[in-house]
């Protein structure tokens, strides 16, 4: 069940390493006696390059950052969870979690698959215990990484945004805090394995 008070927010900075995702799950139920909802979001873009010019080694840090350290946090929040009675988790994944993309990002695109997948699978192997597991596939937001896009080649964002969005603009990170936040509340207590898109149309086309 979820609490009535704001949970309290556990930050990792450390993207991988599985002992830090064991022990975010233990300071959780140490220091606050339960966990209620976590939140998954971790993400690299990797190199803008073909499937076949891709290295090898920038592949795996996408694939381990991005899908890897989503189900480390898994493994280890689920029990915790259990403990605290059931709860939510809500994944960040992408628009190119559902579709593909010709842009040169194949291992992002891959990881945010798997996601969705991981997603999927942990919603169908613990909604009778009480664990609700659901995914956002973020469209363009005003984050870091459309910084760099920004800087790289700002006619090219531009024209995407215009040619590819409906709304015509990219998301706020408040909008995707949004729909995480409902997905944690009483009003999705019905919705587990939902992937929700908030892209401002895109995938609607």
């Amino acid at each position: 069940m979820l609490v009535a008070a704001p949970p309290p927010i556990v930050q990792d900075p450390i993207p991988f390493p599985a002992h830090r995702r064991r022990e975010m799950a233990a300071y959780s139920l140490r220091h606050y006696g339960r966990l209620d909802i976590a939140v998954n979001n971790a993400g690299i873009g990797g190199a803008n390059l073909r499937i076949a010019e891709y290295p090898t080694e920038t592949w795996d840090e996408v694939i381990a950052v991005n899908l890897k350290g989503v189900w480390l946090c898994m493994k280890y929040e689920i029990p915790a969870l259990l403990r605290s009675g059931g709860g939510t988790i809500v994944n960040m994944s992408s628009e190119v979690g559902l579709v593909g993309s010709a842009f040169g990002i194949a291992p992002y695109v891959a990881s945010k698959h798997g996601i969705v997948g991981l997603t999927r699978a942990g919603a169908l192997e613990y909604a009778a215990q009480g664990i609700r597991i659901n995914a956002v596939c973020a469209g363009p937001t005003d984050t870091e990484m459309m910084d760099y896009a920004r800087k790289s080649d700002p006619a090219a964002l531009e024209h995407y945004i215009d040619s590819q969005i409906p709304m015509k603009r990219i998301a706020s990170p408040d909008e995707q805090a949004g729909a995480i936040l409902w997905l944690c509340s009483a009003e999705s207590s019905f919705v587990t394995g939902h992937t929700l898109a908030v892209d401002g149309g895109t995938l609607a086309k």
